[in-house]
């Protein structure tokens, strides 16, 4: 599949891209509230909880998918991380770390695919990976106090899976139901449509 002509942002990629990650910074201040809310339903096994983690990740996704240039991945997920600590996230300014780390994962799987291909496999690649390094960041900044076995690892391996079907699925559904309302017709993913 190819990709755009150049590597260099236009306005609207700007804009675009600002645009998906306010729109996310938002939705993680609520998810923030989500993920507090639902503490007593995980109370079972805890690291179950990640499963609903893969919100936080679809910026990064998204972004990649609809500007498709070096660093759209790293920018919306970084913004809207920004933006989630100045709304009063209850992680404070962390956040903001978390959110770096979080975009270079999807970022090295747009750069595995040399920012060439942006169809499903490359989608769930980018879901995966920013679960990877949100995993990582939480094993050893978070959870370090906790058990190895009984929360650490099953609590990295279910922010994968959460990140692989939310944010790498679920972001390449986003983005073909935004190409289908014409939205992004300025975008190689609007341009598209037609053949998906």
């Amino acid at each position: 599949m190819k990709s755009t002509d150049t590597n260099r942002w236009r306005t609207i990629d700007i804009v675009v891209a600002s645009v998906i990650a306010v729109a996310f910074g938002v939705i993680f201040w609520a998810w923030n509230l989500v993920w507090s809310a639902t503490d007593a339903a995980f109370a079972f096994f805890p690291p179950a909880q990640t499963l609903i983690y893969g919100v936080w990740l679809v910026p990064a996704v998204l972004g990649g998918l609809v500007i498709r240039k070096p660093g759209a991945a790293l920018y919306c997920e970084t913004v809207a991380a920004i933006l989630s600590a100045l709304l009063g996230s209850q992680w404070a300014s962390i956040t903001i770390v978390q959110g770096v780390m979080q975009g270079l994962g999807a970022e090295l799987a747009f750069a595995a695919f040399r920012y060439h291909s942006f169809r499903l496999p490359a989608s769930v690649l980018a879901g995966a990976l920013t679960g990877v390094s949100a995993a990582i960041f939480d094993f050893v900044y978070w959870n370090t106090a906790t058990d190895l076995a009984s929360y650490r690892l099953p609590y990295a391996l279910l922010t994968v899976v959460s990140s692989t079907i939310v944010a790498g699925v679920g972001g390449w559904a986003l983005t073909r139901a935004l190409a289908n309302t014409g939205t992004l017709d300025r975008f190689p993913a609007g341009r598209e449509r037609a053949a998906i």
